[in-house]
């Protein structure tokens, strides 16, 4: 466990549905200013950890704390001022651009909904960080998969919240979109000092971009660090046994069985 002003954290966390645990006994905390990849195989649980972690699923055990605070214990409006979640998928419908990332205000907006100077302001700076200026003018519909990822994360940014947790953000996406997301959330880690999580089968761009690591292991088993341990410590090896990844923890490289 990291220090307590690390902006999300759990303690003793257990998660699962339907009365079924996929982990137990799970410690984290989420740093800011730093990208943290979270893998796994599949079926292993990390939406559920994400989702969880959102507060969009209920703990089976333990707790979620955001800022010090539980966040089941949280309202809706007040998770939203603290944590932004993006999920996997477009949203439906016909809106425009500008619009969708205009919602991201909406907890901080009155009880009217009005959107001040202060707001606008708010959604043109999301608009630049998320290099999203040049689609704000179009319908939501008309983007591609990659530009659609654009503006759901500027529309995470427009919520100006310390805590980014991302379910997939890449899916999807060719591998030049990948690496562009996944680029552009490191960069908002960096240079916003926002505590950002995102779940990714991308491996190679976890180890390449991600600042730590959240490996899920078959069994619940969370570990937490840094690619180059990751990587050193043969955890990843472990993490990834009989799905046809080999790892050189010498080389700090991987390759693909036959």
């Amino acid at each position: 466990m990291k220090e307590a002003w690390d902006p999300l954290q759990a303690r003793d966390l257990a998660i699962g549905h339907a009365g079924n645990v996929l982990a137990d006994r799970i410690n984290l905390s989420l740093p800011a200013g730093e990208l943290t990849a979270l893998l796994g195989v599949n079926g292993v649980g990390k939406s559920t950890l994400l989702r969880t972690l959102a507060g969009l699923l209920p703990p089976m055990g333990g707790q979620v704390l955001i800022g010090g605070s539980p966040v089941q214990a949280l309202s809706a409006h007040e998770r939203a001022r603290r944590m932004a979640v993006v999920l996997t998928g477009r949203p439906a419908g016909m809106l425009d651009v500008e619009t969708v990332v205009a919602l991201g205000r909406q907890p901080w907006t009155n009880r009217w909904g009005r959107i001040t100077p202060a707001d606008r302001a708010a959604v043109d700076r999301a608009f630049d960080l998320a290099a999203a200026q040049d689609l704000r003018h179009r319908t939501l519909a008309t983007c591609s998969d990659g530009e659609c990822q654009k503006v759901l994360i500027a529309r995470a940014l427009a919520q100006d919240t310390p805590v980014m947790l991302l379910d997939e953000p890449t899916a999807f996406l060719d591998l030049p979109n990948r690496a562009a997301v996944v680029r552009m959330l490191r960069g908002i880690a960096h240079g916003q000092r926002k505590a950002v999580l995102f779940s990714t089968h991308d491996l190679q761009l976890a180890l390449d971009l991600g600042d730590r690591m959240m490996l899920l292991c078959a069994g619940g088993a969370l570990w937490q660090g840094t690619p180059q341990e990751a990587m050193a410590s043969g955890v990843l090896a472990q993490a990834f046994n009989g799905s046809g990844v080999v790892f050189d923890a010498a080389t700090g490289t991987h390759r693909f069985t036959g």
